[in-house]
């Protein structure tokens, strides 16, 4: 998933192991890294995809009360973990090999982000299990403004795997931006939710599911700004996680 205007060619490979074995060796080394560099691209995408997935389906299990599809992100969980230990293998066989530097910051930022993508799994796997016990109460109060942050939430996910993919920096920079947006809405929707249910009672059941579930989407959207923080790293080299490193991304 390295960027194609990344001045370091993350996927350039000029040479792999450089262990003082013979010219055949060292060129065979060479293949086999490059194979390797190739294919975690391949599965980073593969694991995005899954993620990204994973979120789409939970929500929309969510909101057209779907219970069936929710049971089948549940299912899928075990796929995007298969494809986690992938990416963990790849990269140990990469970390063997000494790399250039544009290569190895590849292999560590995949290391990262892969963490996040997993997560963002595991939490699409959450919002449909809230999903399904809300499926089987009647229609809950407030699901079409939980249903705008989902939007949020999704967009930044979205946004994150493209900036990722194509070294866009302004777009993962809009990314970070959008993050006290999607936050504010966030608060605003707990704080209306709690004051329904302590105005209407018969609303806690429901309520408290969908306070969870937009608790996990808010943290859909905080590990899209990871994900958009490691693009910005891959392309420029700069760690941009703080704030106060910000302005120099």
């Amino acid at each position: 998933m390295p960027p194609t205007d990344n001045p370091q060619g993350a996927l350039s490979v000029r040479g792999g192991a450089t262990d003082g074995a013979g010219p055949s060796r060292r060129s065979r080394g060479g293949r086999a890294a490059r194979g390797d560099l190739l294919l975690l691209r391949e599965q980073l995408l593969a694991l995005g995809r899954r993620a990204e997935a994973g979120v789409a389906d939970s929500i929309r299990a969510m909101l057209e009360r779907d219970e069936a599809l929710a049971r089948r992100v549940l299912e899928a969980d075990s796929e995007l973990d298969g494809l986690e230990l992938a990416v963990d293998e790849t990269c140990g066989r990469l970390l063997a090999l000494r790399h250039p530097v544009g290569e190895l910051r590849f292999i560590t930022t995949a290391l990262k982000i892969v963490v996040d993508l997993e997560r963002i799994g595991d939490l699409a796997v959450n919002i449909a299990g809230c999903a399904i016990e809300l499926s089987h109460d009647a229609e809950p109060a407030r699901m079409q403004d939980l249903a705008r942050l989902a939007a949020l939430c999704h967009g930044q996910i979205r946004l994150a795997l493209a900036a990722f993919n194509t070294g866009d920096v302004r777009r993962a920079q809009q990314i970070i931006r959008n993050d006290e947006g999607v936050d504010a809405r966030y608060h605003a929707f707990f704080n209306e939710l709690i004051a329904f249910m302590i105005e209407d009672p018969r609303h806690i059941r429901s309520g408290n599911g969908m306070l969870f579930i937009a608790k996990h989407l808010e943290r859909i959207a905080d590990h899209a700004v990871n994900v958009a923080e490691m693009a910005i790293f891959l392309v420029r080299g700069r760690d941009v996680r703080h704030p106060r490193s910000r302005g120099l991304a």
